[in-house]
Formats: C-alpha cells, structure tokens, sequence
C-alpha cells in the first residue's frame, strides 16, 4: 500500500500524520523481501535467462527473456518468514533454460531490516558464483531486506504464499491492491446523443417544418478520462422502422464547458456533417446542417454509483466544490474462520480467499490465501473521511481463476462468500472495534452462512465542531435541491431514469476497475455496489413491512386501545367518544379518488379480464414486465417509510451516539425557551416564519431535516 508523506495537524483537517500510522490493527508478519533488477555481461549470446529466488521449499521466477544479453526484470518476491524460520540461507540463481549461470547466496543474519516510512534500499550489482563459490562471468543487480506488510513494495511483491500457483496471470490474480474509482461527471445535452453504450432519443419534433424544435434534456454519465466522444445524430422517419440520418456530429468531452452551480450556460451552433457515397465507392463528408444546443459536464451534483442509503461518497463531482475532510477511517482486515468449501480442486474441497474493500472512490483487494478455510491476511488501509453518515463495505470471495487462468469462453466467476457494511456514525472517535462478523450469502435456495471475518475498524476525526456542524447540513451536494436533475415525469419516470443513471455509472466503475492489473471483475463490482438493490422482491417488500410494523408497536396499541373501545370493553369512556364524535356528511362515490377518470385502456382491459387470463402471451408478459417495475416502486417507497420510522427510533436506542447528543441538547434548550419565553411567543415567532415572504424562502432543506436525514437506518443490515 503506497504510503502518503508524513505530515502534521493543521485546522482540524486530516493531515498526513494520520493517514501514515503504523500497522497498529493488524498482526504484524515479517518477510524476506528481494527485488531483482537487471543483469549484465552474461556469458554467451544465445542465453534464454531468467532468475530464479529461492527460501528453503519455496521459490519464484522472473520473466523468461528470449536471448538476451542485459535483461531487466524490476521484480519483487517475499517470503513469509513464519514459515521460514529454520531457514538461514537466500539463494538466488540466473538460469539459462535450465541451465544454471551462476548465483548469489546471502546469510539471512545479515540481511538488513527496513521500517517504514524509511527511504527504500538502494539495489546493487553482485558478481555471479559457481556451485564452488569461485567467481563466474556476469553480474546480477539486487535490494535484499527484511520488512513487513506495510512495507511499500508488499502489494506489487510475488508472495510465498502463492508458492503453488502457476502462472503468470495466477499470480496476479492473488495480489493485495488499491482501486480507486473513476471520477463520474453528469454531461447534460439537448437532442439525441450516444456516448460509449447509452444512447437517449429525443421525442419526435411537434414543429413539422425545416427547423425542428425539441427542448428537451438528455442526461448522460460519463467517466474520466473521456475517452469515448459523444455522437449526436439527427434523423429522419420516412416510415415506420426506417429512419435516414440527416447529420451527425462528434463532439470530445474534454473540450466542453463544466458547470459548477444552477447558473445557464451559454449554447452554441455545432455543424452537422454527411457521409455520401461518391462513385459508388469514395466517401466524402459534406456539410448537413446546423444543431444548436447547450452542452456541459455537470460538477455540482454526486454521480450516484451505488444506494443512497449505504453510500460510501456523498461529495460532489468537482474538486472545486468538495471541502476538506473531517477525519480519517482505518480498517484492518485479520483474518476469516470456518469458511466452507468453495469448489472442488484436484478431487478435493478448497476455497481461495480474498477480501475487498469500498469506501468512497477507493477500492482495495487482498491478497488471495490459497487452499485455506481459516485464511490470516493481516492487511491495513486507510481512508480520507468526508461526511460520517456514510458506509464502508467489506466483501468476502472465493479467487476461481488460479491454475491455468480463466476457463474457455471466460465463464470462470469468483463466488460470494459473503459481505458487510459497517456505518462509519455508529462508531465512537479514536476507539479501535474489533469483531467478528457473519459472512451471509443470499442464494435461490436460502440464507446461507458460509464462515466468519474478523476486522478492526478504527474511526477518528479531527475536529468535534466540524463532526456537529454537518448535521445541520443537506446530505448530497446543494444543486441536488436547488435544481435538481429530473423534473419533468411522474414520480415513477423520475424513480426510473435515476435508476437508470445510477445503472450506468455502476457499468462504468465496473468496467473502469475490471481494466486494472489485477483486474477487479465486473461480478465483484456489482455485488459490492448491489447493483440489482431496486429489483422487485416479495422478501425485500415483506421485510419492509416488517420493519415498519417493529417500529409501530406503539401506534398499533394505540390501535387494540380502540377496538376495546368499539367493542365496549369499556363502556364510560365509549360513551364519551360517541359524545364527541360526529359525522359531518355522508360519504359519496369519488372518482377522482379510484383513479377512474384518467384510466388508460389497457389498463381496463387488464382488469376486466377473465380469470385465468384470456389475453395472449405477449401481452401477459408486458403486463408482467410493468407489474414489476410498478412493484419496486412500491417496495422502494415501503423501505423508505421504513428508514424514516427507524431513524426516529434510532434517537431513543442511540445508534448514533453524536446525533443523540445533539438532540438531547436541543430539547434542553427548546424546555428552556418555552419556560423563559412561553408558548404563546413561540407559536407567534413559529407562524411568523412559516409565513414569510417567499423572498426569504431557499430550496435547501432546514437543518432539522438535514438532521433527521442523516440518522442511521437498518437498511444497511439486509441482505
């Protein structure tokens, strides 16, 4: 893990000193550490070489080079040396083929030992020997040193533990790394466009003359950097399922404007362009016509990858607008317990574990521990905190692409062992928890455990007055409520084109991140990103109820308080309730209310058909399709009442202790208001600024809101 310069305190921002400390969460693993640089006057020129390192029963080779006199490698291996304790001797050997040109011992007695942060060991040229010890032609650069994981050359190192594993892609595959997501920027365009594999069509223009007119907004996400261009195109339909292109345009997203707050942008004229076939076989490109069009990356809103409600990074999209960070969150990833097999290896049962972790736009992943059901990683990371009503998520899986790479046609696919979310405002400042966690998976057969992972987790902020002062501030970035992006549509179009948004972004870090080396593949990225959370499921909208039934236990008394009321259980206080009870007017047939006077047709042949249905099956499965997604709907609105039942909840069981406090403190001193002022005065004050000026009004949510807003839910514990 590449470790950040050592810095100080400095206005209560996270400062350096805090992101470098020490491996102090994990057990601390010595090892062997040897880079092997380069070579020079080998003998011979037909020399096919590679150097082989070798620690006792454990060894590893570089890159076979294909005659070549001076070849360079710039490779590392470590060596476990809990394994390795008996051992007293590195040898490190040049090879040609199989032949040996000479090598290098050293007495791991005097090897020196490196701490971090100290400035890496300088490599140097050691003569080859014989099997005699006698000097040989040829030399060998080398660094040898003793270090531990936190040492800065661990993640990119060839590691003991894959002494097994064959391959130069097997060994990549098991490698500890740091991901870091692609930065997502909202560009918003009039007109048809497609960028990379998202394409949107404008509706067809109402102006039937040589001057269409649309006035329409497209919304794209797009991921720096902007290497696929956006491509707009205007077409005729000269018939049904035929249209002819008038123009197109390419436009580069790097060279267009970027928008920081709610302010227009100026638009312009881009030239259309034509493709004519000449002579049937030269193209030329003639000029088409004119587009005018206001085209910008929007900065101010957070480009959603993953649920609002878990969500890792709540920061707007421009560095300009993003302010310091509040504190900083340590995570140490121990060790796992009593894992089940994953897969049958050589007619046995293995499993070949491997963590990864998200918070933010940083990813990281583990090293994999081959052939092991209780697996030990013992690795650090550390995280720039932002906002603490955020989440981390930590995911467990099985590496199935060791020995021999993928299987033909790339069906290989890691298994979920399983994952979990910690929330960062559920944990007390500077205190290091320590637990070990369930490790569940969801399958069609069931809920199924599959092992336990035991973490640290270390939050600390730097400053309590920043920590109070967010509370009081709107959870996504200002413009989500100033302008927000969708507003034209039902409350249902405008659920699904931001699902849809959020679908997109999720495609990209997936394939962003499944580019790297080693990749992060695209079944890991959506597990941890739970790209499917919106997809209807009658256990998700049962569990929903659930959740709101559990918090309501007190109204439903209120509700049993009743029945014994209308059954006479007591007969005095019914009396009274019928005495205060009168109805006002009969009650009448609304149509308005049942939703009768806007009916569409197909929506009253579904209900006045027969039961079994008499319909045709492909009219039955589009009627299925929309019951799905009107379903989700539904489902997402019975979680979010949910969430908001149990972060009113969540005040009296202090799961959150900061927001506790504050609330607490705030009807200190509401009691103390009313006592001093009275009620009256504070009814009079209240109407007073209820009915302000609209003046005076502004489009962000009041800080109780923002308060309530970010009180801890339990949605973050489904599956």
């Amino acid at each position: 893990m590449q470790r950040p310069p050592q810095e100080d305190f400095d206005g209560g921002k996270v400062t350096g000193d805090m992101l470098t400390r020490t491996y102090d969460l994990v057990e601390q693993v010595q090892y062997l550490y040897v880079r092997v640089v380069k070579a020079k006057d080998l003998p011979g020129k037909d020399l096919d070489p590679y150097v082989e390192v070798r620690l006792g029963n454990y060894s590893g080779t570089t890159r076979h080079f294909v005659k070549k006199m001076n070849p360079e490698w710039n490779q590392v291996f470590a060596f476990s040396m809990d394994r390795t304790q008996v051992i007293s001797v590195l040898e490190v050997n040049m090879k040609d083929k199989d032949d040996s040109v000479g090598r290098v011992m050293f007495d791991l007695n005097e090897i020196p030992k490196r701490v971090p942060p100290d400035s890496p060991l300088t490599p140097q040229w050691y003569r080859l020997e014989d099997g005699s010890g006698s000097k040989v032609k040829g030399e060998l650069m080398l660094a040898v040193w003793m270090g531990t994981q936190a040492d800065e050359a661990f993640p990119e190192s060839w590691h003991s533990d894959a002494a097994t594993v064959s391959g130069a892609d097997a060994l990549v595959n098991i490698r500890s790394k740091v991901y870091l997501s692609p930065k997502l920027w909202f560009p918003e365009v009039y007109v048809k466009a497609i960028l990379g594999n998202q394409e949107l069509i404008t509706k067809v223009s109402r102006s039937k003359t040589i001057n269409p007119i649309w006035n329409e907004d497209l919304i794209f996400v797009a991921a720096e950097p902007f290497e696929e261009p956006l491509i707009l195109s205007v077409e005729d339909r000269v018939a049904p399922n035929k249209d002819v292109i008038v123009g197109k345009c390419l436009i580069h997203l790097q060279y267009i404007d970027r928008r920081l707050d709610h302010r227009p942008m100026n638009s312009k004229w881009y030239n259309l362009e034509k493709h004519v076939i000449v002579e049937g076989e030269r193209e030329e490109i003639k000029f088409a016509s004119r587009i005018h069009m206001s085209l910008y990356l929007e900065g101010g809103y957070h480009v959603l990858d993953e649920p609002i409600d878990y969500s890792g990074d709540l920061r707007p999209t421009a560095k300009q607008l993003q302010k310091s960070s509040i504190g900083v969150l340590e995570l140490g990833i121990l060790n796992a317990r009593r894992l089940l097999p994953m897969k049958t290896k050589d007619g046995r049962a293995s499993t070949d574990a491997y963590c990864v972790a998200k918070y933010g736009h940083k990813w990281v992943q583990t090293r994999t521990i081959i052939d092991s059901l209780s697996p030990k990683w013992n690795e650090q990371y550390t995280w720039e905190v932002f906002d603490p009503c955020t989440v981390i998520t930590i995911g467990v899986f099985d590496n199935c692409h060791l020995h021999g790479g993928d299987k033909p046609g790339g069906q290989a696919r890691d298994s979920r062992i399983g994952k979990v979310r910690i929330h960062l405002s559920a944990l007390e400042t500077d205190r290091v928890y320590s637990h070990s966690y369930p490790l569940l998976v969801f399958q069609s057969t069931g809920v199924k455990k599959i092992g336990e992972i035991h973490l640290a987790v270390r939050f600390t902020f730097s400053s309590l007055m920043n920590m109070m002062h967010l509370f009081s501030q709107p959870l996504l970035p200002k413009m989500h409520y100033i302008h927000p992006l969708i507003v034209e549509g039902s409350w249902n179009d405008k659920q699904t084109k931001m699902y849809n948004l959020r679908h997109q972004a999720s495609q990209m870090v997936s394939m962003s991140l499944s580019r790297a080396e080693p990749p992060l593949r695209k079944e890991i990225v959506e597990y941890m990103l739970d790209v499917k959370s919106d997809m209807w499921s009658m256990r998700k909208i049962r569990a929903n109820f659930l959740r709101i039934m559990d918090v309501l236990g007190g109204l439903i008394a209120i509700r049993k308080w009743f029945d014994q009321i209308c059954n006479w259980k007591n007969p005095i206080t019914t009396l009274v309730i019928h005495v205060l009870y009168r109805p006002r007017q009969p009650p009448f047939i609304d149509t308005r209310l049942s939703c009768a006077d806007d009916a569409h047709p197909d929506e009253l042949d579904e209900e006045f058909d027969t039961f079994p249905t008499s319909r045709r099956i492909d009219i039955v499965r589009i009627r299925y399709d929309r019951l799905k997604s009107i379903a989700g709907s539904m489902q997402n609105v019975a979680g979010d009442i949910a969430n908001q039942l149990e972060r009113l909840d969540s005040l009296l069981s202090w799961r959150d202790p900061t927001a506790t406090k504050l609330f607490v403190i705030s009807c200190l001193i509401a009691v103390i208001v009313l006592y001093f002022m009275g009620f009256r005065v504070v009814i009079l004050v209240t109407g007073f600024y209820v009915l302000r000026h609209p003046w005076f009004h502004h489009n962000l949510p009041s800080a109780p809101l923002n308060f309530f807003t970010r009180l801890p839910a339990r949605i973050d514990s489904m599956l």
